[in-house]
């Protein structure tokens, strides 16, 4: 399940992606802009700048924007830095495994096997999936594919 960490710092990311090139957010604009009648508390921004891989940097004078092109951005990396591996359950997990302490036979456990199809799942939605086609998944018009070079 998605964390409110992980919503809001998806929200925070995709409110970025719609930045000017070069522009600044600061986080009490971040935090004051409404996404589905809920504000974005301050603290997001700040966690996924600390985490790798980076996803966001800092301006000189204060702000944030995007460390990379948004539709380089994988919405499954912005997850992973933000709420950790996808798996339901450890032992589903590829990037954070570690067998359960029930478990006799990883290779027969029909929990672990269903797990481990729904991690793949989800990471199939969400490592398919740019920041950029998530912004536009929220703008009307599409102005939010414009690639700025």
């Amino acid at each position: 399940m998605l964390t409110k960490k992980g919503k809001y710092g998806l929200k925070a990311m995709v409110h970025l992606a719609g930045l000017e090139p070069d522009g600044l957010a600061q986080v009490a604009d971040i935090a004051k802009t409404k996404f589905d009648f809920e504000k974005i508390p301050r603290s997001y921004p700040d966690r996924a700048s600390t985490r790798r891989p980076r996803l966001l940097q800092e301006g000189k004078g204060g702000g944030y924007a995007l460390a990379r092109p948004a539709n380089e951005i994988r919405v499954g990396a912005i997850v992973r830095a933000l709420d950790g591996p996808l798996a339901p359950i450890q032992c589903a997990s590829v990037t954070a495994f570690r067998p359960c302490d029930d478990c006799g036979d990883l290779k027969s456990c029909s929990v672990r096997l269903i797990m481990v199809e729904a991690r793949n799942a989800i990471a199939n939605v969400l490592d398919r999936c740019t920041l950029a086609e998530m912004r536009a998944r929220s703008s009307a018009d599409g102005r939010a594919l414009m690639y700025h070079i």
